[in-house]
């Protein structure tokens, strides 16, 4: 790996002290960034597109949220990812800013361990036509706004109807994705290396209606009842879309991965132990 693409938290003087001491230690590399993260740091500046076509490594200086922005960058790319967290809670972001460099160094040797990652494609159907397509490595999210009142989600498995869920929203999320909202909202948490989904209604008016694993080979559709008002589709908190009643949401497994590289000093419980602070007392 020649060419490294750095994918900084917009606005943090941590990740540009971390970009210029990378900088220092490997003269060698190539280092690309987004134009506004470039400029800032003198580097030359290209087009976000050549960025992410040109990347062989992406090293994320951030948390959960930046790395899902730089899996969005590289669309359907199997380029490994690095995250280096400086934040206080990250469970894709495995390695602290201390040990980045050094991680780093073991990676471009060839000692790093890649972590395939799940990823869900979706697809959202108005009057017959596709209206959003895009892919996460988190979830997608059907929610209501501020003052919406709950509405009907009839949800089908493969065709299939499971429920029709009175909630104030859905959640599909992949096993990655399992500790972010699903899990605020009650749903398990998924080991990464599992090929499944997640199913977890949001407030649900049935406290029996909980949440769902369903295999990763499975469609979820989901249909938004006529009494829908002011519901929206947010996909990997990064983008949002309005829904409008009649609105149908298809989501299947996508065919790409997002490839993370593991932290050598840790393994998944473990992170659930530093993250989560399971045994603590």
């Amino acid at each position: 790996m020649t060419t490294l693409a750095v994918v900084a938290k917009k606005g943090s003087a941590d990740a540009a002290v971390l970009a210029r001491r990378l900088r220092q230690r490997q003269p060698a590399l190539t280092l690309l960034a987004e134009p506004e993260f470039a400029q800032e740091l003198g580097w030359p500046v290209y087009p976000v597109e050549e960025v992410a076509a040109r990347a062989e490594l992406v090293v994320v200086l951030g948390g959960d949220g930046t790395l899902i922005r730089a899996a969005r960058l590289l669309g359907g790319r199997a380029v490994p990812i690095l995250g280096i967290n400086l934040g206080s809670l990250g469970f894709m972001t495995e390695v602290p800013a201390s040990e980045g460099l050094d991680v780093l160094e073991e990676v471009l040797a060839g000692r790093g361990t890649i972590q395939p990652r799940m990823k869900l494609a979706c697809r959202l159907y108005r009057g017959g036509e596709v209206v959003v397509e895009d892919e996460v490595l988190n979830d997608v999210v059907i929610n209501r706004g501020a003052l919406s009142r709950i509405a009907d989600h009839e949800t089908r498995i493969d065709g299939k109807l499971v429920a029709t869920f009175k909630s104030d929203g859905l959640i599909v999320a992949t096993p990655t994705g399992s500790t972010a909202y699903a899990l605020a909202a009650g749903g398990p948490i998924v080991h990464p290396g599992l090929d499944c989904a997640v199913i977890v209604p949001i407030c649900p008016h049935a406290l029996t209606q909980r949440p769902l694993v369903v295999p990763g080979d499975k469609v979820v559709s989901i249909h938004l009842g006529p009494e829908a008002l002011d519901v929206y589709l947010t996909i990997d908190g990064q983008t949002g879309h309005a829904l409008l009643a009649g609105d149908r949401l298809e989501v299947r497994r996508s065919d790409n991965r997002v490839l993370l590289v593991a932290n050598p000093r840790l393994d998944y419980f473990a992170v659930l132990r530093e993250k989560l602070h399971w045994g603590a007392r």
